[in-house]
């Protein structure tokens, strides 16, 4: 059954991620009866995840600030500040970051894409291991667990 949920900014959980972005987790499956994941990049220049596909749930990105190149079952586009894209399951796509600095809105249905984040994330309320990276074995590796197949290298 769902339920009502709010979360302020300081009760949202926040993840160290590729390059050394952030990703505030906004609503998880156990927040929406795994009807979907929010979540909101903040980025830097480059950024960009392996070229990949996920066959559990659709996604939509929508650039709050910044701009990105995004490649969508071999088309290139660019995103703009304001722009939206939806990523259907199945499709081969990834993106990379041309802006100084980005602000990414991140909506996946159904949730789940959360773990993934999880697995190879940090979380920035623990700690900082010295070395600290997501790694390409930790990535793919997390990928398998939660349905998402690396296709090749980040464009």
């Amino acid at each position: 059954m769902s339920m009502a949920y709010l979360a302020q900014p300081d009760q949202q959980q926040k993840l160290e991620w590729l390059d050394g972005g952030v990703l505030a987790v906004l609503l998880d499956g156990a927040a929406t009866d795994g009807q979907l994941t929010v979540g909101r990049f903040t980025v830097g220049k480059g950024e960009a995840p392996p070229y990949h596909m996920h066959t559990r749930e659709d996604e939509v990105f929508m650039m709050l600030k910044g701009s990105a190149l995004v490649w969508c079952d071999g088309q290139e586009m660019e995103l703009s500040e304001g722009g939206i894209v939806f990523l259907p399951k199945n499709v081969p796509h990834g993106y990379r970051i041309t802006s100084d600095t980005a602000d990414l809105l991140m909506i996946c249905t159904p949730a789940g894409i959360e773990g993934m984040f999880r697995h190879a994330g940090r979380d920035l309320a623990t700690p900082r291991p010295d070395g600290f990276r997501v790694s390409p074995d930790l990535l793919a590796e997390a990928a398998d667990a939660y349905g998402h197949v690396i296709v090749g290298p980040p464009r």
